[in-house]
């Protein structure tokens, strides 16, 4: 049986890059993918799946709610790709893990497990508890050079926890960030770190 997987990463860690390394591989095997990807993502053009390194194709199908996947869709397909998929919606999540179960097609989904307040994203979660595969993709801290395993959001230059957990943004306003910087970052702006405690 096909697999789903989850490669997850902070911001900056090549996900997009990745995902669209793999189409590549997958089309020079003259082997057909379907790229998906949550119309809420509209950072660089709603239809385009673009990686910060400047490489980027349409997605063949956004995903809104709980858009429906529709089995005609797949015929000849031989791999899913997923975009941003902490964006997903938990019934979205079931049907690609569907597809793995009752087409044989492994989907591959990229994004983020947390948002800045190091709580899981609904689409992360749900395929944190039904992926056959987690991989991480690793990046290192902006600050240091420890592995990077939070998204920190900036205001300006300075680490903060307001706004809503959904808000798109690259570099000016998100950055990778390892637990110690993370949680110095924000003691300097006289935060605690979400959920507690420092320690």
């Amino acid at each position: 049986m096909a697999k789903l997987y989850f490669r997850y990463g902070t911001v900056g860690s090549a996900k997009s890059l990745n995902l669209l390394a793999v189409a590549h591989t997958y089309e020079q095997q003259k082997k057909r993918v379907l790229l998906l990807k949550p119309k809420l993502d509209d950072r660089f053009g709603v239809e385009l799946v673009r990686s910060r390194a400047g490489l980027e194709r349409p997605a063949d199908l956004l995903l809104e709610g709980d858009t429906e996947i529709g089995d005609e869709l797949l015929a000849g397909i031989h791999c899913v790709l997923v975009d941003e998929a902490q964006f997903l919606s938990p019934g979205v999540v079931d049907q690609l893990r569907r597809i793995t179960h009752v087409l044989d097609v492994p989907v591959i989904c990229y994004g983020l497990r947390t948002d800045f307040r190091t709580q899981l994203f609904t689409g992360a979660r749900r395929l944190m508890e039904i992926a056959d595969v987690i991989e991480e993709e690793k990046t290192t801290c902006w600050y240091c050079n420890r592995r990077a395993i939070i998204n920190l959001k900036l205001q300006g230059d300075r680490a903060t926890l307001d706004g809503p957990s959904i808000e798109l943004g690259g570099e000016e306003k998100y950055i990778p960030a390892c637990y110690k910087c993370y949680v110095d970052r924000l003691a300097a702006e006289g935060l605690s770190m979400p959920g507690g405690n420092q320690k």
